[in-house]
Order: C-alpha cells, then structure tokens, then sequence
C-alpha cells in the first residue's frame, strides 16, 4: 500500500532526481524573457540550496536526509552537475553543500522599508549550467532514472518513495516516453512507488494546465501523454497546491502543461515538499 509517510532521517534518506531537457529548443525564451535553459538552472539550483537549508541545523554541515541528483538530456544523457560533482548520479547534500561548482553575486530587489525597492547583492550557488543542444532524448534520460532510483531503493528499501521532476519543452525524440515512464513509477520502497512528475516549458504564453486529475481537454496528444505519465499526488502534496491556490481535486497529478517561469518554480517547491520533515 502506497502511503508516504515514511520518516526521512540520515538513516533511511530520501532521494530527489531532475530530468532536466538540455535539447537546442531550450535555447527559446519563456514569457518573462530568460531563456528557457536559464529559467530551468536558476529555478533548480534555488531549489538545491533550499534543500541544504533544510537539512541544516545548528551544525556546521546538512545532515544527508536527502541525496539529490540531476540528469540533462540533449546532447547526450549524462549526470548534469559541474564542477566537483561532475559525473556523479546522487550525491548527499551534505556533499551538494560543499560542492557548488561556484557562488555568484546575483542582484535581487527587495523593499527599502519606505515604500521604495532597492537592489541587494546575494550570493547565488550554482551547480550546474544552462545548456541547449542536441535532440531530446528523453526515453533515455527515462532509463537513467530508473536505474538511479532502482538503485537508490536497494539501499534504502523502507525510504520515502524516490520523487523524480522532469521538465521539457518538447516531445521524446528517441520514441515513445511512455513505457519508460511507467517502468520508473513501478518501482517502489517499502512505503509506495516511485513518483513521476512532469512539467512542459512554453515559449508561446497561452493558458497554463496545472494538477489535471483528467486528461480531458487537454491541447493535444503530446500533453496527454505526459499526463499519462505522471504519478497521482500524494495528499500532502495535494494540500499543499490546495493551499497556494490550485484548483485541484482527487486523482490530481504531479503534471503542468505550456508553463512559465513562475509554474516553474511553484512546481518545483510542491515537487520536493517531503522535504518539509
């Protein structure tokens, strides 16, 4: 029986894996501007340097509750870190947080306090970069997920189930996703199966589908094959997109179609929730 309650400690961690779509098409630009490539690696390494500061304590290092991987597909499928991580598939964090291919001064606008916005230099961690090359080879990077998370639960048999976050802007163009997909969603832990999210970038605008508990009216057979191949979210995670003011109902899946920068990023937070032990 599927039921995510698992307790994340050092002992029994869990595991989060990015598919990251790397192909030449992410070279167009979101609605906002940013290039979808950049908008995908500034999202995610945010969201690695809020899991470090989630497993932080009064410690000097993250205690390892998580192990974090990142695979891009474009080019070649292939561990997407730079840096001293480079060619490793899941890292503890306690490693992420000590690893970061380099900090950079990024300018952030907050209020002043008197009604006006200022400008605010802040560090910003970056593991891995934007990249835009190549077809999408996503069956593939489908299959190096699931033997990622194949792995990680051998390890780990009684951990909460492996969350994998797939973001493309395009259709397979290695064959049909869908097999692979549910290969990757049979896996399970002793606490339920693996799941599967999967978020479309768009660079067009247009209306956005987020949390579909039917693959009814949909655009096209593309973004139901993606519904398809996404994992039901579990209730804490349906309360959580309850709670940022989806419209969401049961049997909603982890899936968002023609997205902008901001689906992105909302996705990414509902997406790693079990980080919030």
């Amino acid at each position: 029986m599927d039921v995510y309650d698992a307790q994340i400690t050092r002992n029994n961690p869990a595991c989060f894996l990015f598919l990251i779509d790397q192909s030449a098409s992410m070279d167009g630009t979101l609605p906002e501007g940013v290039s979808k490539a950049a908008g995908v690696a500034d999202a995610t390494n945010k969201i690695l340097s809020n899991l470090v500061i989630k497993c932080t304590k009064d410690e000097e290092l993250p205690r390892d509750y998580f192990h974090v991987g990142v695979v891009g597909y474009g080019g070649q499928v292939h561990s997407a870190f730079t840096g001293g991580l480079a060619g490793r598939d899941v890292v503890p964090i306690s490693e992420i947080a000590t690893n970061p291919d380099r900090v950079e001064n990024r300018t952030k606008k907050i209020p002043d306090g008197a009604g006006g916005i200022i400008e605010q230099n802040v560090p910003f961690a970056v593991w891995f970069d934007a990249t835009a090359t190549g077809g999408t080879p996503m069956c593939e990077a489908l299959a190096t997920a699931q033997r990622i998370v194949a792995g990680f639960i051998n390890e780990h048999p009684d951990c909460f189930p492996p969350v994998v976050i797939n973001i493309t802007d395009g259709a397979a163009t290695d064959g049909d996703p869908l097999p692979a997909a549910q290969a990757i969603r049979e896996h399970a832990s002793n606490n339920g199966a693996v799941l599967l999210f999967n978020l479309h970038l768009s660079d067009v605008g247009g209306a956005t589908i987020e949390y579909p508990s039917s693959a009814v009216g949909l655009a096209d057979q593309y973004a139901s094959k993606l519904f398809d191949m996404s994992s039901v979210l579990p209730e804490k995670m349906l309360a959580l997109a309850g709670n940022a003011g989806y419209e969401v109902a049961a049997g909603a899946r982890g899936f968002a179609y023609n997205a902008n920068f901001e689906s992105l990023v909302k996705f990414l937070e509902i997406g790693t929730v079990v980080a919030d032990r």
